[in-house]
């Protein structure tokens, strides 16, 4: 399947052939096989990460919501939460009526900074507001300083939400991202490097709260011949076809992961001698240190040239047809945020201002490739 036509898009889901045949028989009608298709999806997400189960859910965000429900986030509470990333990460702390804690990210990854989150502890505990739990991101599919997150939120008793929406298959001294935190989240968007069409996961160390929340994704329904609820829940399960499209996706993930580091390969071989850009790159400081490897996601760069800016890059990219994308708004920047209390030196704000995601599907080729490049080198070099 092809949506591009001429159009060279940021990212766009790359289908293996093997979606159809396993979406044929749940057409079928057999509610049978509409549940097993689910349930041989949860099981194979569960055999890649080398966990007892897992449960497939309508979104990331769902997910989210779902794992701060286990770890009995309620309206009051505060939870730590990265600035620069999706407002999905944050929103659902709201849905519970909770309050989000903004930490900036840090120059290595882009991802939360270590100490300014326990700033931000250190700070709510004065106030007598001890975090509730903490949602950490791994941005464009970036491992964040994880292992030091982590040994943070320990000192101080707070669980970790490891928000791997954007890092499936990324990791962190040869772990798989999403295996960290006290419960693992991620995404299977259009846009992300495997896809359902829309739809995410959850793991966790726990695994009663997977089977938590999986029952409460399918309407809180107790085990009974009829129609019983105790509980309020959602309509978040993932829907046999998703699923079906997922089992044929997770089967190319390795290929899909090559792809998107083949492409960050190519950026950085052609446009890595200009002195403007600069890379999110696994190489830098930090994550050089603690082997990381990314998915590349999308490969992003900012920009740091004395004419031209990155929007009016985007905009010369879009008029030839290419799509780029700024990167994210810093939530503590958004308007719906603007009281909430957040933790750090202002850096994610430069990196909005003046950055850029680039095309990054894996099904890109090199002549599509080799186009965003020259353009960029032949803006720049012209300015």
């Amino acid at each position: 399947m092809n949506l591009k036509m001429d159009k060279i898009w940021l990212s766009t889901p790359h289908f293996s052939g093997r979606e159809m045949a396993l979406i044929k028989p749940v057409l079928a009608g057999e509610t049978s096989l509409v549940t097993q298709s689910v349930t041989d999806f949860e099981a194979a997400l569960a055999a890649y990460f080398g966990v007892p189960d897992a449960a497939a859910l309508s979104s990331g965000t769902a997910a989210i919501h779902l794992a701060l429900k286990m770890l009995g986030v309620q309206a009051g509470d505060e939870v730590l939460c990265s600035s620069f990333t999706f407002v999905g990460s944050a929103n659902p702390i709201v849905y519970l009526g909770a309050e989000p804690l903004f930490v900036d990210c840090e120059p290595d990854t882009w991802n939360i900074c270590p100490e300014a989150m326990e700033h931000g502890i250190k700070h709510r505990l004065q106030w007598g507001k001890k975090p509730k739990a903490a949602v950490i991101v791994h941005g464009y599919g970036m491992p964040a300083q994880i292992e030091r997150l982590i040994e943070v939120c320990n000192r101080y008793q707070i669980p970790v939400v490891e928000d791997a929406a954007e890092a499936f298959g990324s990791r962190y001294n040869d772990k798989l991202l999403g295996t960290f935190g006290d419960i693992g989240i991620f995404s299977f968007n259009v846009n992300k490097i495997i896809t359902t069409m829309g739809g995410g996961a959850l793991i966790a160390k726990n695994n009663d709260w997977v089977q938590q929340a999986r029952m409460l994704a399918n309407q809180a329904r107790d085990p009974a011949p009829h129609y019983q609820h105790s509980k309020i829940g959602y309509n978040y399960r993932l829907s046999g076809i998703n699923a079906s499209i997922g089992l044929a996706q997770l089967e190319v993930i390795d290929q899909r992961v090559a792809s998107r580091r083949g492409n960050f390969a190519f950026y950085k071989n052609t446009l890595g001698n200009e002195p403007a850009i600069h890379f999110l790159d696994e190489n830098s400081g930090v994550s050089a240190q603690n082997n990381a490897f990314s998915n590349y996601w999308l490969t992003s760069f900012w920009l740091n040239h004395p004419r031209i800016t990155a929007e009016t890059l985007r905009q010369t990219l879009l008029e030839a047809g290419i799509e780029a994308r700024p990167l994210w708004k810093p939530l503590h920047k958004q308007p719906i945020f603007a009281h909430n209390h957040y933790y750090g030196s202002g850096l994610s704000e430069q990196y909005f201002s003046n950055g850029l995601s680039l095309p990054s599907s894996s099904n890109l080729n090199e002549k599509e490739l080799q186009k965003v490049c020259s353009l960029i080198l032949d803006t720049l070099q012209k300015a």
